[in-house]
């Protein structure tokens, strides 16, 4: 097994399910973090943080969860050339582009990043995509995909970017990141049936022994997730094929009142005859064992948001057969006739949407609205759905072959130790691809980012002259020691304090200029190391801009 290391960038909110929004990527982002802490066999793990808090977070979650104890390394934001030690920065998002540019400033070639796709949908996430060819992304960086479909929607992407530049720009080379397939996972340990939870979370519900209960798990929204209409249509259907009390559990979170309303109705209208059962989905215990209750897992996402689908994975590893949406990541993962069923769904054919993207792009319509539009004209096949319901609900022989099969599938391709494996497979491929490479555009000295660069090179045209070896140097007749710290100390300068130059540097130059009065900048130069010239510089620039120091040609 290969053992490469990655920091983590780390901020909180990307790894924690304890907000009042739980979203997908977040509980992806905090399933890899348990997953790479318990199961990546290293010596230390690197995070990659601007903020010691974040530090602290990071530290606490290694404490909680690795299986013993391993030093935390901590590489400040600033201190890019620190992430050449992991080798891999790895970003819990795909946006390459921005770390790209920033990585120029130290060597392009220095470390390798990792980025990985949750929703492709977003206006930012396509933009961050597209971002990759012009932006100084290479070979050796990868974006994680997540399924194979959201692998081929990316390769679309960058192929439509690729073909403007081609056409707008006459350009020929488009460097491109290695798109990686690589699922999320899960932790099938976690989630093993349990017949004691099994029992106790029935007689909790109400649930007999011989009734079916049916589990959708996940974010409760019709227009960002999955219509449940389909999903109550075919239970309704399904109740009159079986003598079985069937049970329907929806365990997630609402947006608001009139979303709770229309799934309480909904569920009321057109599936009476099954029991609808609403559970707070973002309670630590309901996430964790709720599975435990079920029969059958069902999810019939319909959504352009979704592109891989955790709970399937989730529902599989608690060996649930599933029936699931033909739909994106989903047909990665449950098997049809194996581990469950695959609904048929259908989509409207381009250039259909267009216009729905039109109104999205012009601000006519917030994403939520595009997403929903998009909804719309996707449909799920109900009466084949209807019938795998009937099947399972029917056969309990059925249930259990598929649910060992599901079990058995999720323990060789999701389990967290099999995908954090893939990972540092992966990472060590980059590595192999960065040693002796070429950056595409290497970087000019102090010119990382065209866009972001230095502004005292863009605009070296505005002032009079420029700081130069020729400039000489003279106290002003105030100049002191005790002058520079009170101008230093002024509230006007406070904001600018971080980058001021330090009182000993002050100290140093104002004794040097005043055994040497009039003598040049490159002469003060002379005398102080190379390390310190670009320092030596700005103060005496700030020291001429508070009349401590006069500079004159």
């Amino acid at each position: 097994m290969n053992h490469a290391n990655a920091a983590i960038y780390y901020e909180p909110e990307g790894y924690t399910t304890t907000g009042p929004k739980l979203m997908g990527r977040q509980a992806a982002g905090e399933g890899f973090l348990r997953g790479f802490i318990r199961h990546a066999r290293l010596e230390a793990f690197f995070c990659y943080a601007a903020r010691r808090s974040a530090l602290q977070s990071f530290t606490r979650a290694c404490e909680e969860n690795s299986p013993a104890p391993r030093p935390v390394k901590w590489i400040p934001y600033q201190r890019l050339e620190q992430l050449a030690e992991p080798g891999t920065l790895y970003l819990p998002g795909p946006g390459l582009g921005g770390f790209a540019w920033r990585r120029r400033r130290v060597g392009a070639a220095r470390y390798s990043l990792c980025g990985v796709t949750h929703t492709t949908a977003s206006h930012t996430a396509m933009d961050a995509i597209a971002e990759m060819l012009t932006s100084p992304v290479e070979p050796w960086d990868a974006l994680i995909c997540t399924s194979q479909v959201v692998l081929e929607s990316v390769r679309r992407l960058l192929d439509l970017e690729a073909e403007f530049l081609r056409e707008r720009l006459k350009a020929q080379a488009f460097p491109r990141p290695t798109l990686s397939l690589i699922p999320l996972g899960a932790d099938c340990e976690a989630l093993a049936p349990r017949e004691a939870a099994r029992g106790a979370w029935r007689q909790r519900l109400g649930i007999g022994p011989d009734d079916v209960v049916f589990l959708f798990l996940g974010r409760l929204s019709f227009h960002a997730k999955a219509n449940p209409l389909p999903m109550y249509l075919a239970l309704e259907a399904a109740a009159a094929r079986t003598r079985a009390r069937l049970h329907l559990i929806q365990a997630g979170w609402f947006a608001n009142e009139f979303v709770e309303g229309q799934f309480r109705d909904g569920a009321r209208q057109f599936c009476p005859s099954v029991n609808a059962i609403f559970l707070d989905g973002r309670d630590p215990e309901v996430r964790r064992d709720i599975w435990q209750a079920a029969d059958v897992f069902t999810s019939l996402v319909d959504n352009i948001q979704e592109t891989f689908g955790l709970t399937p994975v989730e529902a599989m590893s608690a060996a649930l057969p599933g029936v699931v949406s033909d739909w994106d990541g989903y047909r990665g993962t449950v098997r049809e006739g194996i581990d469950g069923f695959r609904i048929p769904t259908c989509m409207a054919p381009a250039p259909l949407g267009a216009d729905l993207a039109a109104l999205h792009e012009d601000g006519r319509a917030t994403y939520d609205h595009y997403i929903g539009h998009a909804s719309q004209f996707i449909s799920v096949d109900v009466a084949s759905c209807a019938e795998a319901y009937a099947r399972l609900a029917n056969d309990p022989d059925l249930r259990r072959k598929m649910g060992a099969a599901a079990r058995e599938r999720a323990l060789a391709e999701f389990d967290w130790p099999v995908v954090i494996a893939r990972y540092q497979a992966l990472w060590h491929e980059l590595a192999e691809k960065r040693r002796g490479a070429t950056p595409s555009a290497p970087a000019r000295p102090g010119l990382a980012n065209p866009r972001r660069t230095d502004p005292f090179w863009l605009f070296s045209g505005y002032p009079s002259t420029i700081l130069g070896p020729g400039h000489r140097l003279a106290l002003s007749p105030e100049a002191s020691r005790e002058r520079v710290e009170l101008l230093r100390a002024l509230p006007m300068m406070e904001y600018a304090r971080p980058i001021l130059p330090g009182e000993e540097l002050c100290a140093l130059i104002l004794n040097w200029v005043a055994q040497q009065p009039g003598s040049t900048l490159a002469k003060l130069l002379e005398s102080l190391p190379p390390a310190q010239h670009g320092a030596a510089m700005r103060a005496v620039m700030w020291l001429g801009k508070v009349d401590v120091l006069r500079i004159s040609a």
